[in-house]
Formats: C-alpha cells, sequence, structure tokens
C-alpha cells in the first residue's frame, strides 16, 4: 500500500506511506475524502492549488472479475463542486497490481510545458517530457505511446479538450485492445489534468506486487461465488453479453423517459433504428463483434466494436448514453454517424453526455436543425480545433445555452442530466438535483426499478427515498473498483455475502452488513462537506427551472417532487 505523489510543479514523484486515515479506502472513498482533506474548497479548479487524484478500488488487482474500475477525483472546472469520474479499461487492475493505492497529482507545470507521468514494472515513476505530444488525439497518442514503452502497459491520457482546459474534457484509458476508447467523462476532469501540464499516464501491466490478502482462501471461495452470481444473473450474464448496454434503448422509449431533441419529447422518433438490436444486427451483418473484451478481467463482455460498411473499425464501445446522447438529443437516428461522433468524442478527448446534450441545446437554440448529423460531425470537429464556436460546446451545455440566450439547459449544477429524463423517471431527477457532483446517471441510478415494477416513475410518493438507498449502495461500490453493472449481481443475497467476505478477507477486518451502507454515506458526508465550504446549499439541489414547468410528452408530466422533500435526501 502506498501513494505516489507528484508534484508538477517540481517535476517529482515521491512515495508515501499511507496515514491511517486512509487505510482500507479505495476508489471514490479515497478520491472524495482525501479531497475533502487536502484541497482547499474555494480554489480555482484549473489553478496550482486543486489536486488530480487517481485510485483503484479497494479490491482492485484481486483475482475478482469486474474490478478494473478506476476512481479519479477533484474539484470540477465545469460544476464547481467535488468530483469522482469513474473509468473502466486496463488502468485500474494496472494499479491494484502495482500495490499502488493512488496517484495524487499536485501543483502546476509551468505555463506551457507538457509531461508524461511513466510507471514500469516494479512500480518505479517518473515524469518524461511530452512537449512532442502537443496537440495530440489520442488514438495516435496512445499508439505512439505503446510503440514506445511497450503493448502491455495501461495508458490514462488526454486530447485537445484536456489541452484546452475545456469543462467537457475527459480523461481517456486504454482497453485490452490498447485503444483509448474508455473515459473518465463526466465533471471535465481532463482540463484539471491539462491544466497541471500532464498528457498522459503510462502504467506498466506486469506488476506483481499488488498488496497482500490478509486471508486468500477465503477470498478465492468468495470471489467464486460472487463471480458465479454476475453469471447467473439475466441482466449480466444474458442481455449485456448481447446487446450491452443499449439494450435499454428499447426499454427507456417504453416508459416515454428516453429525453429527445434536447428534453422536448420522452420518445425518440427513430429510436428503432438506433436501438441495441438494431445495433447488434448491423454489427454481425458487418463483421464486426457484438460482444467484446473491453476491460481488464470482465466476465460481462458487455462491450462492441462497431465497424463501417467494408468492415473497418469505427469505435468501441457504443453505448447507451452515447446512442442517446449523441442520437436522441440532437434528433440523429443513423448509427453511423452516432459511432463517427463517439469515436471523435473518445479521440478529441470529451464526455460524450456533456457534449452530445451542448450539440442538442445548440440546435434547439437553432444554430443547426435537429437531426443534422455532418453539422454535429463539423461542431466536434471545431472543439477540437479549438475555435471560439468549439470551444463554447466543449465547455458544455451551460456554456452554449448563456452563448445562444437559450432557456432550456437540462442540467444540475452546471453538469447536463443523463438519457433518462427527470419527469418520466421522478427519482432519477432526485439523484440529479442532490447528487453532490451534479447530474449523474451512475449517482443513483433507478431505471431498474422502474424497469422491475417496483416503483411508479411518475408519481412524488418513495422517490427521495429510493434515490438515497441508491446514492449510499453507489457510493460505497464505487470504494471497491467494481463495475456498477457486476454491481447489479449485489441484489442478490448471496452475492452481498461474498461481497462482505471478500473484503474482510482482503484487509483482515471485521466488516459487517451495516458497514457497507456505513461506507457509502461516509463518502456522502465528506462530498457534501466539501460543497459545503465551497459555497453550496440545498438551493443548489435543484433542477433546471424547465423541468418544473414545461410538461414532458407523451406523459405531459413535469418534475414533482418537492423543494422541502428533495432537501430530506441526505437525511441519515
Amino acid at each position: 500500500m502506498k501513494f505516489l505523489r507528484v508534484d508538477m510543479t517540481e517535476q517529482t514523484v515521491k512515495v508515501e506511506e499511507i496515514s491511517q486515515e486512509y487505510v482500507g479506502l479505495g476508489g471514490r472513498g479515497l478520491t472524495s475524502i482525501m479531497i475533502n482533506n487536502e484541497v482547499p474548497p474555494k480554489c480555482d479548479p484549473l489553478g496550482p492549488e486543486n489536486k488530480l487524484i487517481f485510485a483503484p478500488g479497494t479490491l482492485s488487482g484481486t483475482s475478482l472479475v469486474n474490478t478494473s474500475r478506476i476512481s479519479i477525483g477533484a474539484k470540477s472546472p465545469l460544476t464547481g463542486t467535488i468530483k469522482e469520474s469513474n473509468a473502466g479499461g486496463t488502468v485500474g487492475a494496472a494499479l491494484g497490481k502495482l500495490g499502488i493505492t493512488a496517484i495524487i497529482v499536485e501543483g502546476q507545470a509551468a505555463e506551457g510545458k507538457l509531461l508524461n507521468l511513466i510507471i514500469d514494472q516494479n512500480g518505479e515513476a517518473g515524469l518524461e517530457a511530452a512537449d512532442s505530444y502537443q496537440g495530440m488525439r489520442t488514438y495516435v497518442l496512445v499508439e505512439k505511446l505503446l510503440s514506445t514503452y511497450g503493448e502491455k502497459n495501461g495508458v490514462l491520457c488526454i486530447g485537445p479538450a484536456g489541452e484546452y482546459q475545456l469543462g467537457s474534457a475527459s480523461i481517456q484509458t486504454s482497453d485490452v485492445d490498447g485503444r483509448p476508447c474508455r473515459a473518465a467523462g463526466r465533471g471535465g476532469l481532463g482540463a484539471v489534468m491539462g491544466a497541471k501540464g500532464l498528457k498522459a499516464i503510462v502504467i506498466s501491466q506486469q506488476g506483481k506486487s499488488p498488496d497482500a490478502i490478509a486471508d486468500p482462501d477465503t477470498f478465492r471461495e468468495a470471489a467464486k461465488v460472487f463471480a458465479k452470481a454476475v453469471k447467473d444473473n439475466p441482466f449480466t450474464g444474458q442481455m449485456l453479453g448481447a446487446l450491452g448496454t443499449a439494450g435499454l434503448v428499447s426499454a427507456v422509449n417504453s416508459l416515454g423517459a428516453f429525453p429527445s431533441y434536447n428534453a422536448t419529447n420522452g420518445v425518440f422518433d427513430g429510436w428503432e433504428k438506433i436501438s441495441g438490436e438494431a445495433m447488434a444486427q448491423i454489427i454481425q451483418d458487418r463483421g464486426g463483434k457484438t460482444t467484446h473484451l473491453g476491460c481488464s478481467q470482465c466476465i460481462i463482455h458487455c462491450s462492441n466494436e462497431y465497424v463501417d460498411k467494408d468492415g473497418k473499425y469505427m469505435t468501441a464501445s457504443l453505448e447507451y448514453e452515447t446512442l442517446w446522447s449523441m442520437g436522441g438529443m440532437p434528433g440523429i437516428d443513423d448509427l453511423d454517424v452516432i459511432a463517427r461522433l463517439d469515436f471523435l468524442a473518445d479521440d478529441v478527448g470529451l464526455d460524450t453526455i456533456n457534449t452530445g446534450v451542448a450539440i442538442g441545446v445548440a440546435m434547439d437554440a437553432g444554430y443547426k436543425k435537429f437531426g443534422d448529423g455532418q453539422a454535429a460531425i463539423e461542431m466536434m470537429e471545431e472543439i477540437a480545433k479549438g475555435t471560439e464556436i468549439g470551444k463554447i460546446i466543449g465547455n458544455g451545455p451551460e456554456a452554449v445555452g448563456r452563448h445562444f440566450n437559450h432557456h432550456r439547459i437540462p442540467a444540475a449544477k452546471g453538469q447536463s442530466i443523463a438519457a433518462y429524463d427527470p419527469r418520466a423517471m421522478q427519482g432519477n431527477g432526485v439523484t440529479y438535483a442532490t447528487s453532490p457532483m451534479g447530474a449523474d446517471h451512475t449517482a443513483g441510478n433507478l431505471v431498474g426499478q422502474y424497469l422491475g415494477g417496483v416503483l411508479n416513475p411518475l408519481e412524488a410518493e418513495g422517490q427521495v427515498e429510493a434515490s438515497r438507498n441508491a446514492q449510499i449502495a453507489m457510493a460505497a461500490l464505487d470504494c471497491t473498483g467494481l463495475c456498477l453493472l457486476a454491481g447489479v449481481a449485489l441484489a442478490d443475497a448471496v452475492a452481498t455475502e461474498a461481497l462482505l467476505k471478500m473484503m474482510n478477507a482482503k484487509l483482515g477486518t471485521q466488516f459487517g452488513p451495516d458497514d457497507y451502507p456505513a461506507l457509502g454515506i461516509r463518502v456522502l458526508k465528506a462530498e457534501r462537506e466539501f460543497n459545503r465550504k465551497a459555497g453550496f446549499t440545498n438551493k443548489d439541489d435543484r433542477l433546471a427551472k424547465f423541468f418544473y414547468e414545461e410538461p414532458l410528452p407523451p406523459h405531459n408530466k413535469v418534475f414533482i417532487v418537492s423543494d422541502e422533500d428533495l432537501d430530506t435526501t441526505f437525511d441519515f
């Protein structure tokens, strides 16, 4: 267990023992609690006082399936709040196998200076000049880095959007094929990385020094039980392997909750053309891969490889959120165009969600017409070139709304909503409004409860409690390194028991059933404390005004959860 402290001002890297207050923490728990402790809440997110923290989960680097997630935390330049952005690929597992609990990047390189951080198979780390990579898009960048340092490395990097320090800039991570197509997209953390003067982190995947497991036999047996639960679950064991997350397109449209044409309708007219079923058929007909291993140690294989009419690679993986943000929101029903937009987002280093919604706002404001795929592609290229309009779009939907003086901006705390309209999924609206990190689909998504008939998505009753419980559960899960999708298996009590056994076997603790939600509450309290010190109040825990005033077809409902009820979300 060790920290790597990277001082960008002095260009030094130091190995540091973990202080007692951080022992046993991983992922989001570590990033959020450390940021609350060490980052001045009112600092400039793009200044030297902010810190950018990369933390694999507590179980990353072990034999447990689907534990390759990495949490990246900082004060967000998009929202001004605390932020954890989560990504898959290879780097989480790679750091775990090196026994690196976190990389803490602080300070700021001299203006115009660009550096790479290189971590070898022994965990030795150093900064190297990266001036020759300046302005480079991520696909070429990663290809060059892997050519230089070897294919058995994982990469975290930024594209031009990060160097421009745009509000929607992502941090891209490489998948098992060495492609930078996994993203820590939300919150503009790529801009923080760019402001630090850090272009890329190259991490050896050949590490053989993971943290010791206190009880290896118990861990191994519990890991088998958990893996079986993931495979036996119909969602993770069958649907995701066949259609990926894109399988939700038809389901959410059936609920009238697929915000389309900049959230003016809950059903997208061309949803059948961009559904998971349609995408799988196209991929199959063209010789692509409908099922694909994207992240280390994954047994779900929800990824895909989308190819063009000649069978040439276009993007991986085309996910539900992107099919919505680059499809439904700007009114585009051509999968080839959406695939191109997805590739460009990864290549330029942009959050597909925030950027797609920004394009939708621009179209709604009359800048271009809904459904104009070529115009959307041109907007992405404007972002890549750093033109005036490109920077406006690359800074997200609120920047676009201000520029065009347009009122309909589907965002909370400056961050765009995700692919579930809060007027047709009231509990998701509670999560969007109250999450310490701005509107976020992974912070506490209730789509499973709505599709399962457990909760009525159109009524106010029960939504706050459901959102509270989901936010607590996700805050805890984000500490482990487990994929959100694999976390679905925790609906099975056997899987939950196995997870607790693994946590105890790894750490040598007596983690009980009540301690798991307590971990989630501890994380949320730290995040909310940071935000309060940064100047946020309960008045910031609200949705955009139009959600309360403009009914959403086909149900013609507005958001009806009261402010008083929203203010009880974190009564724990």
